[in-house]
């Protein structure tokens, strides 16, 4: 703990201790691609035959590293799960069956709690990728497979604090993951599946039919209908435009704030112009199949904040405004 008469640290120093800290983390992580040979490639093959699950475990920092590596594996495609070592020889070892593979985290490759559940895993007939900085580690020795994760300097300046070491497993952990995902061929809809809660999750499974709106709270009018009842129709269906539809409900044109803006420029009688004379034709339009994320796009794209939706037909079955897109979580 430093002391607190000692001077204070100048911001020029602590810059540099940052950036030196990076730097060596850097080097690590580029470090490992000399090493993404036929041993990653054996791991990769023991994760793709496994019909369980991976179990990833670790202790301390490394225990730390080796959850997020399972979360990341169990999102990915491969299901996978973490196993605290300490617990494991308390009961949760019942949780490793025959069918899985164990990825076990050590820098040193020899942690105790580790080395206690070899004999287990063993018996089992498990098979074990072992993530090490020692390669002539107990651990290593008795692994199918070893992942080398070895750094020549931790970021500590002590050389003590596991920090390269520990962004040197965590960057190995998700080249494992990446790879696993790019050979069981994962793809967009598949990591929605596993992420529906999240904004990720929303924007590439929700359709634009799940949140438009339709019915009776759909504005619409006719080319011939006055202005002043168009104006009516956008303020009782609070979407900020009005659909114009032809007698067979087929999308012609709409009205927005906008156009209300440009009709008062040209000074329009609001009481004898026609919805024909004020709309725009040949709107942007999406289909109700299509992803809500896709409505995004067109509004980015396009700088408008409402979208007609028409069936195959041009005909009008929805529409929905930027708010909601908030409001649904895809924005």
């Amino acid at each position: 703990m430093r002391s607190p008469t000692a001077a204070p640290v100048g911001s020029a120093a602590l810059l540099a201790a940052a950036r030196r800290a990076l730097e060596i983390e850097a080097r690590a992580v580029q470090l490992l691609g000399t090493r993404i040979d036929e041993r990653f490639a054996a791991a990769c093959r023991l994760c793709l035959e496994c019909s369980g699950r991976i179990i990833v475990s670790g202790m301390g920092k490394s225990g730390h590293v080796a959850g997020k590596i399972a979360a990341t594996l169990a999102s990915t495609g491969t299901p996978a799960f973490f196993l605290h070592p300490a617990e494991a020889s308390h009961g949760d070892l019942g949780m490793v069956t025959r069918t899985d593979v164990v990825l076990a985290l050590s820098n040193s490759g020899e942690t105790p709690e580790l080395l206690l559940l070899l004999p287990h895993w063993k018996r089992l007939g498990v098979p074990l990728i072992t993530m090490t900085g020692k390669a002539d580690s107990t651990l290593a020795r008795a692994a199918n497979a070893v992942l080398d994760i070895s750094v020549p300097e931790e970021a500590c300046p002590l050389n003590l604090a596991p920090t390269a070491s520990t962004t040197a497993s965590l960057a190995m952990g998700d080249a494992l993951a990446v790879a696993l995902l790019e050979a069981r061929g994962f793809t967009e809809d598949d990591f929605a599946r596993s992420h529906p809660g999240g904004t990720l999750g929303r924007r590439l499974l929700l359709k634009v039919e799940d949140l438009m709106r339709r019915g009776a709270d759909l504005p619409r009018v006719r080319a011939e209908t006055a202005l002043s009842e168009g104006l009516l129709e956008m303020s009782r269906k609070g979407l900020g435009m009005t659909a114009v539809v032809d007698a067979e409900d087929r999308l012609i044109g709409i009205f927005t704030d906008g156009d209300l803006r440009r009709a008062l420029d040209k000074q329009i009688d609001i009481h004898r112009a026609r919805m024909r004379d004020v709309m725009t034709a040949k709107c942007k339009t999406i289909r109700a199949d299509e992803l809500a994320a896709q409505g995004v796009h067109l509004m980015e794209q396009h700088r408008i904040t409402v979208l007609p939706v028409v069936d195959e037909a041009g005909r009008l079955v929805g529409a929905f405004n930027v708010h909601d897109l908030l409001r649904a979580g895809v924005m």
